[in-house]
């Protein structure tokens, strides 16, 4: 079963999320009408590029913008969950171990303490989200099935993974489904709103060349973010 689990259907899991997310992306720049969207973009890449990079980052930074500001509560939940969530995965000592055994790279490692905080991090965030979807009427009507669900796999692989790094089970079992929800997270990602890690950066570099070059970017240093 781990041969499977960590052979064909790793790389199953790879190739979807992979090819899922392209698929969208190369949609949705296409989708973009040349008559309003992308218009002068070529012209005044200069100001684009500019502009969109800054829409980036204002975006990325914690209470960079005013939409973080008036909810501050929400806002450290948000940047709880996705710290833990993108730099675990990709730097946490175990899985350093295995790109190395696998692919032969050198590849950087966090210590397993800030690893386990992380951890223990992204499940708090997640459960302060899962409240917030409780007690708020305007976002828990607007929460489906299928959000919970996504709430649900995204929280699934720290919470396997803590319990099989630290053996409070049978390793063996955690360390298999560890693995099987990382996958199920990998193959959602085209499919759910957690596409929302790609298209994130679509919709910036969009908005951030549109304010830059059509609405008065290219005269103002500022934007009303």
């Amino acid at each position: 079963m781990y041969q499977i689990v960590t052979g064909p259907l790793l790389w199953l899991s790879f190739a979807i999320f992979f090819g899922g997310c392209l698929f969208h992306v190369i949609n949705y720049f296409k989708g973009l009408d040349s008559r309003v969207d992308r218009v002068t973009y070529k012209v005044n890449t200069r100001h684009g590029v500019r502009a969109a990079l800054r829409s980036i980052g204002v975006w990325i930074l914690p209470f960079g913008t005013r939409s973080w500001r008036v909810k501050p509560g929400y806002t450290l939940l948000f940047y709880l969950f996705h710290v833990g969530a993108l730099s675990v995965p990709l730097f946490a000592s175990g899985h350093a171990v295995i790109i190395t055994q696998r692919w032969g790279l050198n590849w950087p490692s966090m210590p397993d303490m800030l690893a386990d905080a992380l951890t223990l991090g992204v499940m708090l965030a997640v459960f302060g989200i899962f409240i917030r979807r409780l007690i708020l009427p305007e976002v828990r009507i607007i929460s489906s099935g299928w959000d919970w669900l996504t709430l649900a796999i995204s929280a699934a692989p720290f919470f396997t993974g803590f319990i099989a790094y630290h053996q409070l089970g049978s390793g063996h079992f955690w360390t298999l489904a560890h693995i099987l929800f990382g996958e199920i997270l990998l193959i959602a990602v085209p499919f759910t709103k957690l596409f929302h890690m790609v298209l994130f950066f679509c919709t910036r570099i969009q908005i951030g060349m549109d304010f830059g070059i059509k609405r008065g970017g290219m005269k103002s240093p500022g934007f009303p973010w």
